[in-house]
């Protein structure tokens, strides 16, 4: 009677409260459940079809009370609107896109698992997971779907979702990697144990040893491996769980097949007296696996690096003005049109312009420029990077996931996780890989069963364990991370995980001209005076009578003329269409057309010299006496554009010009830059007509361009580059982004992307070769377990070393900022 009036939960064991009644029915029997949260647990366990876990199931589950926090509270906040705009953002169809942490990944196949379950969800547009940082990105639809619901359905599956969140990524990482640790340790000392009580059992054998001691060692040996399959072992019984659950063959599965079935059989055989006993080979591979898979973790978390660099670069705090006091807050209450202190040495914390004060600004980490720039009123910053000498005082514009930092990590998250051609076959591929294997296992098992039974057993194990397709899957993941890192780091950031292997495959490179071989803005390239007057004195009076104006021409002039003493200036003002006209230290001039600055005299214009560039604006200074300077403008060509040419013309490549502007400025610039297929005058449509052409004559186009005429040649190309500075159209349209704005990084990406597909290829014909090879070594009983979790652990290790390769940027010599005049040569080595 005392056992009925203290009920224990059917789910977790622990005791019902009494007066409480959260009972559920389950196999047609009413259930006492002690919770909420054990009541949610296994209404979902039920409802799922899963009601076997109870029927099966060894030991009572994890108590539910700490489950209904975090499925029935915290996940229906994650739907709130006011919550949602911290990490959700909704693109013009009114989808919504979030970031997401997954917990409990472990290898390939978990990434594979969770994208097909989640996929499959009514309203789910997209799900994509990137194991190398075990981030999602999923894009669903509200009118169908809430996010509570989605990250109910990882949680159902036997993982854990949750909106992504820098500080939270480290604590998870950081805890997954102690976690590792300790199970390592775990496994070390036991194989140790082990393989020390293995020796005697083996020399015993070989030289006779007493019953007594035989069985003694046997019962140590099982005493001491215990923890290592129980503990050290868990996350493989684990993963093949949820894959079977799931009725699908992950890697894991004939892992756990081998670790579990060693163990059994050895423990059968220490109980029983009979048979031989496996543990050393069970803790030995269990401890290889472990450290392969630590290693691996180590060097996919290196090869994440810049992506996670990235996330980390915003600071905590920000300094926002409050009644003329810099009061600390933090950034996430940030508004736009807030006014924020940046004292030197700290970083930006959100995007803006500046309102007071003049400072350079390090943005390497963004942009890849090795130099400082200059920052003063007005002028644009970029939350991450950082102020370098002096205060400033700058407005917010954007914050949270409109700055330009999420951008960029939204972006590159979506180029890690969509897969290039080759990785989806290599899935396909492993899938299919498993499954034979387990069948070949079992067919081998047979064989050597009925020619030599003592021998089936580990046979078979090594045959599970050495050919698990780990290093399979890992081989286009690995690449495709540390290459993108590489690139981000370098000031190319690849939005699209397809573009890479396009990219490598380039036949033709089409440039846009202005904004992308050149500057896209006006500069002062001439001055030629005239009466006695000398070059400094007509850019002062010019500067002072284009002060006021914000028309091209006038910005071109006043910052070819800063530093010069500027004289006063009265009565100014603006004839539409021909110049500016105003009293300089009581003296009228005009400036603007040549005929416009000659007519305050009445006197015809000189014309401008025939040395001057075809496609040039030319703009004249005259007073009463006549013109006293004509003044050349024009769109500068980028200094590193010829070298750039010229490296990609090193790789292979074919370089086209199709430009909207005139013949002579666009046969002027392919002269200078040795580009000998140029095209002037198209329309957007005629750009993509000549796209289309080459297309069509077997070409792999790769276009790089910068404004709005741009982007429908950009989306029609194989693989599309913007510039940084390009409109938004232009980037949304592109696969890869040039925010370094350096021409030769166009001819570095062109290298590595050729490196990346190379080091696929590699890792693919290495994990073919070595199943080819090491298959036939366990079938015919070459390889003892231990042996085959060597090698296993060493291939897929071997996989992700070779991947790391790419982390390294090819050697250039150092080119010249935007700033020099001068261009060093750049050597082109496809390494």
């Amino acid at each position: 009677m005392a056992e009925e009036s203290h009920e224990t939960c059917f789910h977790c064991g622990q005791p019902v409260p009494p007066g409480s009644d959260y009972s559920l029915a389950i196999d047609g029997v009413s259930r006492p459940l002690c919770c909420r949260g054990c009541q949610a647990v296994a209404s979902a366990i039920v409802d799922g079809g899963l009601a076997d876990f109870y029927r099966n199931r060894t030991s009572p589950a994890p108590t539910g009370k700490e489950v209904v926090p975090e499925l029935l509270r915290e996940l229906a906040l994650y739907d709130r609107p006011e919550l949602q705009e911290r990490f959700v953002e909704a693109d013009a169809e009114n989808a919504l896109e979030a970031p997401l942490i997954l917990e409990g990944i472990t290898c390939a196949a978990c990434s594979w698992l969770n994208e097909r379950h989640v996929s499959s969800l009514p309203g789910v547009i997209d799900f994509r997971v990137n194991y190398a940082t075990h981030r999602a990105r999923v894009k669903w639809d509200p009118s169908r779907i809430q996010l509570s619901d989605i990250l109910r359905s990882v949680a159902a599956i036997g993982y854990v979702a949750h909106p992504f969140d820098a500080s939270r990524q480290q604590e998870i990482a950081d805890r997954e990697r102690n976690a590792a640790l300790r199970r390592l340790a775990v496994a070390g000392i036991g194989a140790m144990q082990v393989m020390m009580f293995a020796v005697a059992l083996y020399l015993g054998a070989w030289s006779g040893i007493e019953p007594g001691m035989e069985r003694f060692l046997r019962w140590v040996s099982l005493l001491v491996a215990t923890p290592v399959v129980l503990y050290a072992a868990r996350p493989f019984f684990v993963s093949a769980w949820r894959d079977m659950r799931r009725r699908r063959a992950g890697m894991d599965v004939p892992v756990a097949l081998a670790i579990g079935g060693a163990y059994l059989a050895s423990a059968w055989a220490t109980v029983s007296g009979e048979g031989e006993v496996y543990f050393d080979s069970v803790s030995m591979f269990t401890f290889f696996l472990l450290t392969g898979r630590y290693l691996e973790m180590a060097a996919r978390q290196r090869a994440a690096a810049a992506g996670e660099a990235l996330v980390k670069l915003l600071p905590v705090t920000a300094h926002r003005m409050e009644n003329g006091e810099a009061v600390p807050v933090p950034v996430t209450d940030l508004r736009p049109k807030d006014q924020v202190q940046v004292r030197p040495g700290e970083t930006i914390p959100a995007d803006g312009h500046v309102v007071e004060g003049v400072s350079t600004v390090d943005e390497s980490l963004l942009t890849g420029e090795s130099l400082p720039l200059t920052r003063r009123c007005g002028d644009p910053l970029v939350g991450g990077t950082v102020n370098v000498e002096s205060p400033l005082l700058m407005a917010v514009d954007k914050v949270g996931q409109d700055t330009v930092v999420a951008a960029i990590v939204r972006l590159l998250d979506r180029a890690q996780t969509q897969k290039p051609r080759v990785a989806r076959l290599a899935d396909r591929v492993a899938g299919w890989f498993v499954l034979a294997l387990l069948c070949v296992a079992g067919v081998v098992y047979l064989w050597w069963h009925t020619h030599s039974p003592e021998d089936a057993f580990w046979i078979t194990l090594s045959v599970l364990v050495v050919t698990c397709p780990c290093a399979l899957s890992l081989a286009t993941p690995a690449a495709v991370t540390a290459a993108t890192g590489t690139l981000t780091r370098a000031g190319l950031l690849t939005t699209r995980g397809r573009a890479l292997e396009a990219l490598a495959r380039t036949t033709h490179v089409i440039f846009d001209k202005t904004g992308t071989l050149t500057r896209g803005q006006l500069s002062v390239r001439e001055l030629m005076t005239f009466r006695g007057r000398d070059r400094d004195e007509i850019l002062a009076v010019a500067t002072a009578l284009e002060a006021a104006s914000e028309h091209p021409v006038a910005r071109a002039i006043r910052l070819a003329g800063q530093g010069q003493t500027l004289p006063s200036t009265e009565q100014i003002r603006s004839t539409p269409g021909q110049g500016m006209e105003g009293l300089v230290d009581g003296r009228r001039y005009r400036i603007g057309r040549p005929a416009f600055a000659a007519g305050l005299a009445g006197v015809e214009a000189p014309p401008a010299p025939a040395q001057w560039s075809a496609g040039g604006t030319v703009v004249a200074l005259g007073d009463s006496t006549g013109v006293l300077g004509l003044i050349e403008l024009g769109d500068t060509l980028r200094p590193d554009a010829a070298t750039s040419v010229e490296g990609l013309k090193g790789l292979g490549l074919q370089v086209w010009l199709l430009s909207g502007d005139g013949d002579a400025a666009v046969q002027r610039v392919a002269r200078e830059i040795g580009i000998e297929q140029a095209r002037s005058g198209l329309t957007p449509d005629g750009k993509l007509k000549a796209l289309k052409q080459l297309q069509h004559n077997g070409a792999v186009v790769a276009m790089v361009g910068d404004g709005v005429n741009d982007a429908p040649v950009l989306a029609g190309a194989q693989v599309s580059i913007a510039m940084g500075q390009s409109t938004e159209l232009a980037q949304a349209s592109a696969d890869m982004v040039l925010l370094s704005e350096h021409l030769p990084h166009l001819v570095e990406g062109v290298a590595m992307a050729r490196r990346m597909l190379r080091v696929v290829r590699q890792n693919l014909a290495w994990a073919l070769v070595y199943n080819a090879v090491a298959l036939p070594l366990a079938v015919t009983g070459q390889l003892a377990p231990w042996m085959a979790a060597i090698g296993m652990s060493a291939s897929s290790l071997l996989v992700v070393l070779n991947a790391l390769r790419l982390k390294r940027r090819s050697r250039w010599p150092r080119v010249a900022g935007p700033r020099h005049a001068r261009v060093e040569a750049l050597a082109v080595r496809d390494s």
